[in-house]
């Protein structure tokens, strides 16, 4: 438990830092940053895997949240390692999109919090379903947040050769 906060809080600080404009301009201090994410990414990651796999879960949790919880972890894992493998070949673009999916997954808790508290107040106290339903809104809404931040972006054109079969006499 100690590993997911001690992550979970430096990839969130640290994370929320790198969709900043003016930091992102600096290619140094996103790939230094990048240096320490990624790690803690994928500490926040896989603690949370395993503490849903095998702590025991608080009263209103149930199977149907610890499949949500297991999808969207492995979902967050996978982004992670799709973005790593993006920088490796050196597209920034692929690189940006998933590593932004990665963070939308990761912030999901305040997502939930905000999602839950009116959810307790104006069912008050719910069964496993409706919780379970409401943890992955939360999620849905961050990954469709990143989605349309994605789409929105600028992408490069990349240039190709024009052939052309005219023939000039």
């Amino acid at each position: 438990m100690v590993t997911h906060i001690v992550s979970a809080t430096v990839f969130c600080l640290l994370g929320a830092l790198q969709f900043v404009p003016a930091l992102r301009r600096g290619r140094r201090w996103h790939r230094v940053a990048g240096r320490i994410l990624v790690p803690a990414r994928l500490l926040a990651a896989l603690s949370g895997l395993w503490m849903a796999a095998f702590y025991p879960h608080p009263a209103g949790d149930g199977p149907a949240l610890l499949v949500i919880r297991l999808v969207f972890g492995f979902a967050m894992v996978a982004s992670i390692l799709l973005g790593l493998s993006a920088i490796r070949r050196r597209d920034f673009v692929v690189h940006g999109e998933w590593m932004t999916r990665a963070s939308a997954i990761g912030f999901g808790a305040g997502t939930q919090a905000l999602v839950l508290i009116p959810e307790s107040l104006l069912f008050g106290p719910t069964d496993q379903l409706p919780r379970a339903a409401f943890m992955a809104v939360a999620w849905v809404i961050n990954l469709s947040v990143a989605e349309f931040a994605i789409r929105r972006r600028v992408r490069p054109i990349v240039a190709r050769p024009i052939v052309s079969l005219r023939v000039f006499s």
